[in-house]
């Protein structure tokens, strides 16, 4: 199956997107998307992503995902559209910022308002409390962001997991 995607990336840069062809999956962009049978989307091999297609404009949607992400095909590549609400992705940055700063601050001022005895075997654990407290809220929220722009090397990663959990 890999000849059919290198036979079809390798065309024309005139070649149009159709349901005949084999093409790189543009969100995990390690497997393949072809037309499903009896249906008019496309369909990936490796991360299983179910694509709706406008042949018209050469462009396909997720349909499986929350994200209405879309690319353009090229002829040899797929092209992101970004058609994402600026004002939505603000708000969104500025919540994910509160979520990594707020809950250290909290435990800051906790520690800081009543600090432990000084010398006492214990008075390590505010420092590392609000070091952990960071650690985890950063990687909640890279996660989530993870979810949401569904970078390629993520889905990889989480295709890659999940086939071997299954093993």
């Amino acid at each position: 199956m890999k000849q059919l995607s290198k036979r079809s990336l390798s065309t024309a840069p005139d070649s149009q997107l159709s349901y005949s062809g084999t093409y790189t999956c543009p969100v995990c962009r390690h497997g393949e998307i072809s037309a499903m049978t009896l249906t008019e989307a496309f369909a990936c091999n490796f991360c299983h992503h179910i694509f709706t297609a406008n042949l018209q404009k050469q462009l396909i949607q997720v349909a499986d995902s929350s994200q209405p992400m879309t690319w353009r095909w090229t002829g040899r590549t797929w092209k992101p559209t970004h058609q994402r609400d600026t004002e939505l992705t603000f708000i969104l940055w500025l919540v994910a910022i509160a979520l990594i700063a707020l809950p250290p601050f909290l435990v800051w001022l906790s520690a800081h308002t009543f600090p432990p005895e000084p010398g006492s075997t214990a008075s390590w654990i505010p420092l590392v409390w609000i070091g952990l407290t960071f650690l985890f809220h950063l990687v909640l929220v890279g996660w989530l962001i993870a979810e949401v722009y569904q970078f390629p090397i993520y889905a990889v990663v989480k295709v890659k997991l999940r086939q071997w959990l299954r093993q």
